[in-house]
């Protein structure tokens, strides 16, 4: 398991060919590659919960398509947001804008990955509570994908064989790559290739290669390219079709493009030019904005659920037990009372912002400060707030590059890949794709492994 990072080192003034010259003309560029960080033992999860997480995926899979084909929700959940947000504002113009010009898009791909906390009461029962669902760039299904063969070694090493033989097969880089190759299939022409869209700095390559293997592997045309590769090459016939340097793509496969940072104007032209194609994108625009923290918010309101899959009751009371508290702080008598709540008992809730990637979230006494300062702003319709998850830790070794190796108190986050192909109206394929359980020290609050606060680990269910 490796982690691959890209940095450009200049040379420092002398002589041709020595490292130390830093004059203008010569600039090395440089790769550092590290393993991936991991936990040296796997970690306890509960068994029920674990199969309850399992058995809600298909159901999230509906809901999040159902989000996305549904403009009148979207539009009146996201309206005082992107009244203060212009990221989400942004990405909802140009939802807006291809709905009006009317979609070329028949087949439409979503990967997500549904992310819970194992809440523990005062009774010290566990409970099943979701974190977040991630509908664009759900990472790591590659890399966990050999991690059970990792934490297996390292317990036969160990003597526990019988205990090795207990970790679950778990390979979501075979489950994504099937949605993918679906997708690819229904587009319909053998000719076209999938477009991996990628950061400028790729910082987490081999996870996205294992994916990208397992499509040359079904004899699928695999390129990988950047917006702005997008903006200088790219261009739409009069069907519409999006064509890479002379090259058709069936299906766009985003690997960026959830935070404000991945965009200026060209890159904002260049996802247009994406959005309006006849590409299948994963994820289209719409699918994107269903993964908002605030469109998050909104279906934990009583009657949501009921009105976007109405004749499905099992799949919502299902959906429904793993909900935590959610919180509008919407202008008005409900949000100033949970804006002085959270304010006057800030340990109880996170303040969440309409971002994505990790590392966002406020607690404690920064989340009282920030809302002291907007409580009386429309600014404070940018954020949620949800109910404080307070797990159960456990020791662990935490190992990362560079780092001391010392027994850690860790709290793990499991998450459930999910994957569906739907053409038109019919949806062909709706499955979970396997699992990825990371683990972090207690005194991190928020992060992931690409934040590089948590790391990556193996359920030992018990």
């Amino acid at each position: 398991m490796a982690l691959i990072s890209k940095g450009e080192r200049k040379r420092e003034p002398g002589r041709r060919g020595q490292t130390h010259c830093q004059c203008p003309l010569f600039h090395v560029k440089i790769q550092v590659v590290n393993y991936a960080p991991f936990t040296l033992l796997p970690s306890a999860v509960p068994r029920a919960l674990f199969e309850q997480a399992y058995a809600v995926q298909q159901d999230f899979n509906l809901l999040v398509d159902a989000i996305s084909q549904n403009k009148e929700f979207l539009g009146q959940t996201l309206a005082s947001t992107i009244k203060v947000d212009d990221f989400t504002a942004q990405l909802f113009r140009i939802y807006m804008q291809v709905l009006e010009e009317g979609l070329a898009q028949t087949v439409f791909l979503g990967i997500n990955r549904s992310d819970y906390m194992f809440d523990c009461g005062l009774d010290g029962t566990a409970a099943l509570r979701q974190i977040e669902i991630n509908t664009i760039a759900a990472s790591f299904g590659g890399l966990t994908s050999r991690t059970a063969d990792v934490h297996g070694l390292v317990l036969k090493v160990l003597g526990k064989t019988e205990e090795a033989s207990r970790l679950l097969p778990n390979n979501p880089a075979k489950g994504l790559a099937l949605g993918i190759a679906k997708a690819w299939e229904l587009y319909g022409s053998q000719r076209a290739v999938v477009m991996f869209l990628v950061e400028e700095i790729q910082r987490n390559i081999f996870d996205q290669r294992c994916v990208e293997n397992e499509l040359w592997s079904r004899n699928i045309r695999v390129i990988r390219k950047r917006f702005r590769d997008v903006f200088e090459q790219g261009s739409l016939d009069a069907s519409r079709r999006l064509y890479m340097d002379g090259q058709e793509v069936a299906v766009v496969y985003y690997r960026e493009g959830y935070v404000p940072q991945n965009y200026d104007q060209q890159n904002w032209e260049a996802r247009l030019l994406l959005e309006r194609s006849r590409a299948v994108k994963c994820p289209d625009i719409a699918t994107q904005l269903a993964g908002t923290k605030k469109v998050q918010q909104e279906l934990s309101r009583p009657g949501t659920l009921e009105k976007l899959l109405p004749g499905r009751p099992e799949a919502i009371a299902r959906m429904r037990a793993t909900f935590a508290g959610l919180y509008s702080l919407d202008e008005g008598e409900e949000g100033d009372m949970i804006a002085a709540t959270a304010i006057a008992d800030p340990d109880r809730f996170v303040l969440k912002p309409q971002r994505e990637g990790g590392g966002n979230n406020l607690y404690g006494e920064e989340l009282r400060q920030v809302l002291e300062k907007i409580k009386d702003s429309p600014e404070r319709t940018s954020y949620i707030l949800m109910d404080k998850i307070k797990p159960q830790p456990a020791l662990n070794y935490l190992l990362r590059a560079h780092s001391p190796l010392q027994v850690s108190e860790c709290i793990s986050e499991l998450g459930i890949f999910g994957v569906y192909v739907r053409q038109g109206q019919e949806l062909v394929l709706n499955q979970a794709a396997g699992h990825l359980l990371r683990t972090k020290a207690i005194e991190h609050a928020d992060g992931g492994v690409a934040a590089g606060v948590a790391v990556l680990d193996t359920p030992y269910l018990v």
